[in-house]
């Protein structure tokens, strides 16, 4: 009796432990050997696996069979054809493999955006600061071509060219008047020396004296300077009353080299149209009148060709300069 009970239960535990790994074997997935057969054979290939395969089998059986008719009702011109088990499985297996891979795939692309670093805004501190940079640098180099411009300019304007000579200006002349000494002079007894005439009248009042004491002065400085004589010559414009011995006088209080001339009204007025000199009679009451005039200097050269002219502008000290410029420049063309 103990013996036929102690066999029954290993009998039930045998079973209990077959029914297990069945069981087992039926919930594991596994995949379909690929083989095409009829849906009515795959409970029976399917028998090999034991129960759990058996039972699955019959499943798939039933399913594929039911597809198939479903197919061959909707289209009666075709044939049906039946996938196989190992088909559909692949199917499936591609299906969730498909799905699987855009999971990743969608996974992977979050996890990339999640660990991409966030953008920042357009303008970042190391742009601004490269802006501030590059616009300092613009000025400064704007700043330091202006300069160089005006430098340039003002070096240009300071540095004295010498221009194309374009001819000699129409000035100068033959003449013919009397000296303070009462002797016909021409331009001829001028020719070998440098020589400076100025135009006036004895009465005038205080810019014919002015000028003649800076001529005056100018030969002065110019002798002690270079050693080169200056004929100083003085031309009446005011033939009426500038006679010889009036012009005498008057010349000898600026300087014992001075030379006066006089002559006709018709004399007087060929030199100063030879000259370009513009003199006129002003307001006349009885006999004093004034005479309103140029007041121009003339360098006349060796030749008694004219050289240059010089304004009321010039003191003494251009005067001198700029008369002894001449003479030297003179000089290095001859």
């Amino acid at each position: 009796m103990a013996t036929a009970i102690s066999r029954s239960f290993q009998s039930l535990r045998f079973s209990r432990r077959y029914l297990h790994s069945l069981c087992r074997s039926a919930a594991a997935p596994r995949e379909p050997p690929p083989h095409e057969s009829s849906p009515l054979l795959l409970p029976v290939i399917s028998h090999g696996r034991g129960l759990g395969g058996y039972c699955r089998g019959m499943y798939e059986g039933y399913l594929f069979s039911t597809t198939a008719d479903a197919v061959n009702s909707g289209n009666p011109d075709k044939k049906s054809s039946v996938s196989t088990n190992g088909a559909v499985s692949a199917s499936i297996s591609s299906d969730a493999t498909t799905t699987g891979g855009e999971e990743k795939a969608g996974g992977s692309q979050q996890s990339s955006e999640a660990g991409k670093p966030v953008r920042g805004g357009p303008v970042s501190w190391l742009s601004f600061l490269l802006l501030i940079a590059t616009g300092l640098g613009i000025i400064l180099y704007y700043d330091k071509e202006k300069k160089r411009h005006i430098e340039d300019i003002n070096s240009s304007s300071r540095a004295v060219k010498q221009g194309p000579s374009a001819g000699k200006a129409a000035i100068g002349g033959p003449f013919n008047l009397i000296n303070d000494e009462g002797t016909h002079v021409t331009e001829k007894d001028f020719l070998g020396k440098w020589t400076v005439i100025y135009f006036g009248f004895t009465h005038c009042p205080d810019i014919c004296p002015d000028e003649l004491q800076k001529l005056a002065a100018t030969i002065d400085k110019i002798k002690e300077k270079t050693g080169i004589d200056i004929v100083p010559v003085f031309i009446s414009v005011d033939p009426e009353r500038d006679t010889v011995e009036q012009v005498h006088e008057y010349v000898k209080e600026f300087h014992p080299k001075l030379i006066g001339l006089t002559g006709t009204p018709e004399e007087i007025k060929k030199v100063a149209r030879a000259y370009r000199v513009y003199y006129m009679k002003t307001a006349e009451e009885d006999s004093d009148y004034l005479v309103d005039h140029s007041i121009i200097m003339y360098l006349m050269g060796p030749d008694m060709e004219f050289v240059k002219f010089f304004g009321k502008n010039n003191d003494i000290d251009a005067l001198t300069e700029g008369i002894t410029n001449e003479i030297k420049q003179y000089k290095k063309q001859k």
